[in-house]
């Protein structure tokens, strides 16, 4: 199989290869191999902000399974448990957890899962209370780059997932 095979998303999916759809992804590979460069643009970028890279994969697990998509959960729970320092963070992988004491991570767990089970009600002011939890204006477009990326791959795999007859 190609390289695209490999990717996360496609792992994640879990799905068994038939020819119709064999055919329909090796048709769309260049959207996997996409897909791939952005999930290491947003998981594990060069500079991370104060989103360490440990932060991201627990929140990007976090997101996963509110999406309730459990292989790519596992994917970024693994990728947190390898994060250098990432014992204190992989708690917000915690659908329960809600921050905490810490007002910083507070806000962040709670745009997180605002964003991602309600896009539509976000509003200026759920930036603003970012801004007033202490998060800088480049963590919180990092942040949204974090959140895009990852409700847009778990949409990937349960799209997969349809057309595999797994769902």
């Amino acid at each position: 199989m190609a390289n695209f095979m490999k990717t996360a998303t496609l792992q994640a999916a879990n799905v068994g290869m038939d020819d119709t759809l064999d055919d329909a992804l090796a048709g769309r590979s260049e959207i996997f191999t996409m897909t791939e460069q952005a999930h290491g643009a947003a998981l594990t970028p060069g500079d991370p902000g104060n989103l360490s890279h440990g932060l991201r994969a627990s929140l990007a697990c976090r997101m996963a399974r509110a999406n309730a998509v459990e292989g790519l959960a596992a994917h970024f729970a693994d990728l947190s448990a390898r994060a250098v320092g990432a014992e204190m963070e992989a708690r917000v992988a915690d659908p329960a957890f809600d921050g905490g004491e810490d007002v910083w991570l507070a806000a962040v767990v709670r745009h997180t899962d605002l964003v991602t089970s309600d896009t539509k009600s976000v509003v200026a002011d759920d930036i603003a209370a970012l801004t007033a939890a202490g998060v800088s204006e480049d963590d919180i477009v990092r942040l949204s780059e974090l959140i895009a990326f990852v409700n847009y791959q778990a949409r990937v795999v349960v799209g997969l997932q349809l057309m595999a007859g797994l769902s």
